[in-house]
């Protein structure tokens, strides 16, 4: 009777280890066994590290999305591409997982090469390997699909001061992009194959770029309301002034991560699991939670060093072979002092 126990609890470890539990108990041994560089970064615009796209659908009659979070404003609207009969249709907006992973491959291409231009149709299936995903057609057109929503879409980036003052881009963050036009003519997906950076776009990414682990991304690339988390928690805590913590409410929280919960004991509950995944990955992150108020963000050191040199192009001189510092925003900010985000 003993060893049949035994043997039932075996069988039900062996079965709780499912494919995502794996991948998230390799990265966490991975990273513990070795911190990430630069060679494992991936970069994120601090923007999108605290207002987030959709994690659903949310349909694609809906052209505008729009989020606020503390000083930082977000504003995504849906655009229109034209489709191989030379007919302009409309696009819907980016949403889910592989938009988020999408755009922080496409700016991770962009920095490291100090290039506007990435050849994603070259590089898109190893991204795609990388974060864990199958090559199947399934997957394949669910990715084309995310990026030429992304390629198409409008977004706007506000950030405001203290003193009153705001700056606000309005910008595509992809200037130009090459059709891929498919050999079935019934197949009417198009994609980019080659996009093309704005100007605008790619200054904000050098000066605001958030460094991210890759191995953490693809640990978390089943769960878009874990990739919001992770990239919260490794643009926030670091700012923390060393032995100080921010409180943060429930309610504030919900308004960040809380997009299709309507009832707040729901949204705890998944957000407090979302969170014990997040930490496995981060494990550094030092956040608390208050009983029946929120949470403690306390001072942390960031997933990878907050000061990055890149071998490129030396902006003060404007030749090859410089050093290229990306220094994460700075914002001091007093002791103990209650927070929106």
């Amino acid at each position: 009777m003993k060893k049949d126990r035994k043997d039932s609890r075996t069988k039900d470890d062996v079965k709780a280890l499912t494919p995502v539990n794996d991948r998230l108990i390799k990265s966490a041994y991975e990273m513990s066994q070795d911190r990430g560089t630069i060679e494992d970064a991936m970069f994120q615009h601090s923007v999108l590290c605290q207002t987030f796209l959709p994690y659903r659908n949310p349909g694609d009659d809906v052209r505008v999305w729009q989020q606020k979070q503390g000083n930082v404003s977000l504003a995504v609207q849906a655009g229109r591409v034209f489709n191989e009969n030379g007919v302009l249709e409309e696009v819907g907006l980016p949403y889910g997982t592989k938009s988020r992973l999408i755009l922080a491959h496409i700016n991770s291409e962009a920095i490291k090469n100090q290039s506007k231009i990435i050849d994603v149709e070259g590089s898109m299936s190893a991204f795609i390997k990388s974060i864990g995903l199958n090559l199947d057609g399934r997957t394949i057109r669910e990715v084309k699909e995310q990026l030429r929503r992304l390629s198409t879409s409008k977004f706007s980036l506000g950030f405001s001061t203290d003193g009153g003052r705001g700056v606000q881009y309005d910008l595509q963050l992809i200037s130009a992009f090459d059709l891929w036009f498919p050999k079935n003519e019934k197949q009417r997906v198009l994609w980019p194959s080659r996009v093309q950076l704005t100007t605008e776009y790619f200054d904000s990414l050098v000066a605001h770029a958030i460094p991210l682990d890759n191995r953490a991304l693809a640990a978390l690339a089943h769960n878009a309301m874990a990739l919001d988390i992770y990239s919260w928690l490794a643009q926030r805590l670091h700012r923390i002034p060393v032995n100080n913590h921010h409180f943060i409410t429930w309610e504030n929280i919900k308004l960040q991560f809380g997009q299709g919960y309507d009832r707040m004991n729901d949204f705890k509950k998944i957000f407090r699991k979302t969170l014990t995944i997040v930490s496995t990955q981060y494990r550094e992150a030092r956040i608390e939670e208050v009983p029946n108020r929120g949470f403690n963000l306390i001072s942390s050191p960031p997933p990878i060093a907050p000061k990055i040199m890149i071998p490129g192009i030396d902006f003060s001189t404007g030749e090859k072979g410089g050093m290229i510092p990306l220094s994460l925003p700075s914002q001091p900010e007093g002791k103990g002092k209650k927070s929106k985000g």
